[in-house]
């Protein structure tokens, strides 16, 4: 048994040797060296260079990691994150404010009661631990959401922003300034949540600016949602995320159609590579081949990408006759040629009360919910927490090829023993298991407290 991977000297690693890698035989070894944080080559493990530790060897010697036998793949990453509403149930500040009957209606109720209460400290204490136990899974970027709205004011943004430069060495924070109450419904008619917003746009390290749609009153609002945040998004240089068609009732009908019709009226193609993201969309589910392959033609050379959300949807979403659904992502990519993939959402509120932070206890969930267990089906399940992961929230990413070049942003797995060794994707995204090291562009970011066998 291996001690956990202590960090050389300088932080950063020059080399993992001895290694499984994607798409290679099982029975061979590999090193993969690193320059600079990123991949300068590959090259066939030679056992008669190898170093032998024993129990008390540190597992980094001279900024070479050993990896022994160990499965080396592209790190991984949160789509989309609820940064500031993480962990409510759990902890003891927010304790009376429990789950009774699990419907929407309930879970914004008890979020906005739990918000009246948020300050600095519970933020980021929550935030860190997130952020932490993500890192420890083989996290190495995020789409975090934090709300804006005239009860936190920027309590969440500011949060935020206080965590992206802590992390900013160990992991990718991307920001989304969030709206999640509506933006032309209420009292108000949103006059306070605009306001908001338009300042968070002005500032330079929010990423990405994200509404909710479905939460106005009618469909005219609903679309001047869609109008009034994209065109925000456009002149502020940030990516859009919009949270859409949260529903499964086949007789209304879905807002996408519309919603992509008003963004192909701005110039997304020349916004310098800024994204546009849409989560949930439940109501896809009632799609047809025809749908789909209107929808492909639809989005013809936007940017969209799609985030499932399997865990909040099939909690959330239930009709009457307890029909459940959310959007079927490994199909949307083999069969329908869309840019997808899958997230956790939330991590213990009202919204999502079971999960962890673990990108890959999703990616297990989707073998049962696509019944998708082939080997390309789970490296597809594998890329929808990894590359293409990244790839839908605009952030460079490391192929399951680990091609030369790419970024050396890399999980490597335990083993359980030897013939238990987790060898391949497919196994991996069967039963992952707990431990695992995380590098970040070469630098080893855990801090397991478990060996790695």
């Amino acid at each position: 048994m291996l001690p956990p991977p202590r960090p050389c000297l300088s932080g950063h690693l020059s080399r993992v040797a001895a290694v499984r890698l994607p798409g290679k035989p099982s029975s061979s070894l590999w090193d993969v060296s690193i320059k600079e944080g990123r991949i300068s080559s590959i090259d066939q493990h030679d056992a008669s260079n190898s170093r032998v530790h024993n129990e008390d060897a540190e597992a980094v010697r001279n900024g070479t990691l050993d990896g022994s036998n160990r499965l080396l793949a592209p790190s991984l990453c949160h789509a989309h994150v609820h940064l500031d509403k993480c962990f409510l149930l759990q902890d003891p500040k927010y304790s009376d404010l429990q789950i009774e009957s699990g419907d929407f209606q309930e879970a914004m109720e008890l979020t906005g009661k739990a918000k009246a209460r948020f300050d600095q400290d519970d933020l980021l204490r929550r935030g860190r631990t997130l952020i932490e136990e993500s890192i420890s899974s083989g996290v190495t970027a995020m789409r975090a959401f934090v709300e804006v709205d005239g009860g936190v004011q920027f309590k969440c943004l500011l949060a935020g922003l206080k965590l992206k430069a802590e992390y900013r060495d160990r992991c990718d924070i991307q920001l989304c300034a969030f709206a999640q109450l509506p933006l032309f419904s209420g009292e108000d008619g949103g006059e306070e949540v605009r306001k908001l917003m338009n300042i968070a746009a002005t500032m330079e390290l929010i990423d990405v600016l994200g509404s909710t749609p479905y939460v106005e009153e009618d469909q005219t609002k609903q679309e001047a949602n869609v109008h009034w945040i994209s065109s925000l998004a456009l002149a502020s240089g940030k990516h859009l995320d919009l949270h859409l068609d949260y529903f499964l009732e086949e007789d209304t009908q879905p807002l996408i159609w519309t919603a992509l019709d008003i963004v192909k009226g701005y110039d997304w193609i020349g916004n310098q590579g800024k994204r546009i993201t849409l989560g949930h969309c439940t109501r896809l589910t009632r799609f047809n081949d025809e749908d789909w392959m209107a929808l492909r033609q639809s989005i013809g050379n936007l940017p969209v990408s799609f985030v499932g959300l399997p865990t909040s949807d099939l909690f959330m979403m239930r009709t009457r006759e307890n029909l459940r659904g959310t959007l079927p992502i490994v199909e949307m990519i083999q069969r329908h040629g869309l840019d997808a993939a899958i997230a956790i959402n939330n991590v213990g509120n009202a919204f999502t009360p079971h999960g962890n932070c673990d990108p890959l206890s999703i990616a297990s969930l989707g073998v049962g919910i696509y019944q998708a267990g082939t080997k390309q089906d789970t490296e597809v399940l594998y890329e929808a927490v990894s590359n293409r992961a990244k790839a839908a929230i605009g952030c460079e990413s490391t192929s399951l090829g680990l091609a030369i070049g790419e970024p050396a942003d890399f999980v490597l797995f335990n083993r359980m023993s030897d013939w238990r060794c987790r060898k391949s994707i497919s196994e991996v995204v069967y039963d992952a298991g707990p431990i695992r090291a995380t590098i970040r562009r070469g630098r080893w970011t855990g801090k397991a407290k478990q060996s790695i066998r």
